[in-house]
């Protein structure tokens, strides 16, 4: 998949994704962002969010396993809990700031 990120970005919202079911893993999803200037997010957490609820519905499982699969790619384990998402998997720290508000 090679989407035309110009077109992307006249959709509405701020992130695209592209999702189906899969055979290594109960899904297989892409999120693109260019709106907020990333092509592609190699591994997003909170796309799957909505991925992870979606799939567990149709698939009728209280668990899904999911693979982004991006150039990097990156296996995320999810459980929907009512309102929430449970998701887990490998991380790497790339950054540790602090957020200050002025009031």
């Amino acid at each position: 998949m090679v989407p035309d990120q110009e077109l992307l970005k006249q959709l509405p919202g701020r992130i695209q994704n592209a999702t189906a079911q899969g055979t290594d893993a109960d899904c297989v999803s892409r999120s693109f962002c260019p709106k907020l200037g990333i092509a592609e997010d190699p591994v997003c957490g909170s796309a799957h969010c909505q991925i992870a609820d979606y799939w567990a519905g149709v698939l009728q499982k209280q668990k899904i396993t999911a693979y982004q699969a991006s150039k990097r790619g990156g296996t995320l384990y999810c459980e929907p809990l009512g309102a929430r998402i449970s998701i887990s998997g490998k991380a790497v720290l790339i950054a540790v700031t602090d957020i200050v508000a002025e009031l």
